[in-house]
């Protein structure tokens, strides 16, 4: 069934890899009202800190928080209690670092969540392969043998198991996933390029279109929208796509 311009919207993630909170919010308040989320990732959110989540939540943005946590189980959880009580939408965690701490990052929202500290309960997600490792990179450097999709399912299995409700994966993997751990178990897939794009750092991608016939929740867009001439324009040419 095709999906609705605002269905369409709603499913696109914006990167907003800016080096300050004066850039992101110039561009955040560009696609206002679009229906899109909002991500933060590290990049902008070591040089903001809390308060950027504060200012897109109050322009209307739903905001996934892209820090991906990898520590020890404890270390995770104060800090899934701290993300919690900044309104985020969604936040992720590294699959690699274990179902402890996996399962840790869940309780530690559920602390928020019990002491009234959290406006909601975000959506927690774990990071399978980053989409920029190629076959080569998972085998002979991380040292993980066999195919990415193979890596990528098992973690996914790990990270439901330990309470979470989706992964990060590239949208090659999205049917693989979803066999696995259920249709309602959310994916999350970086690596979309629309058809023409420059591929970038990017190893294992698809276009938007092709994205969303593959099943996938969330579809996390950076460059093709955030580099144009017009990011209001190219964020809406991926939705006419996505809706075709």
């Amino acid at each position: 069934m095709a999906l609705t311009r605002s269905e369409a919207a709603s499913k696109v993630m914006v990167a907003l890899d800016k080096p300050d909170a004066r850039a992101a919010l110039q561009l955040a308040e560009r696609l206002q009202g679009s229906g899109c989320w909002a991500k933060v990732g590290m990049e902008l959110f070591y040089a903001a800190g809390p308060d950027i989540v504060r200012e897109l939540k109050a322009r209307g943005f739903n905001v996934f928080l892209d820090v991906k946590m990898h520590d020890i189980p404890n270390t995770v959880r104060g800090g899934a209690r701290s993300i919690a009580r900044l309104g985020v939408d969604m936040f992720n965690v590294h699959a690699a670092g274990g179902s402890a701490m996996m399962s840790a990052a869940v309780q530690g929202v559920r602390d928020a969540i019990e002491a009234g500290d959290a406006p909601n309960r975000p959506l927690i997600i774990a990071v399978t392969q980053l989409t920029s490792t190629s076959q080569a990179t998972l085998n002979d450097e991380i040292g993980i043998p066999g195919p990415v999709e193979d890596a990528v399912v098992r973690y996914a299995r790990l990270a439901k198991s330990a309470g979470l409700d989706g992964v990060v994966a590239s949208p090659l993997e999205v049917a693989a996933i979803k066999s696995a751990c259920g249709a309602d178990f959310a994916t999350v897939t970086p690596g979309i390029r629309p058809r023409g794009a420059d591929a970038g750092d990017q190893s294992r991608m698809t276009t938007p279109l092709d994205a969303v016939r593959g099943g996938t929740d969330y579809l996390v867009i950076g460059r093709p929208i955030t580099g144009a001439p017009d990011p209001v324009q190219a964020f809406q040419t991926i939705v006419e796509e996505m809706s075709s």
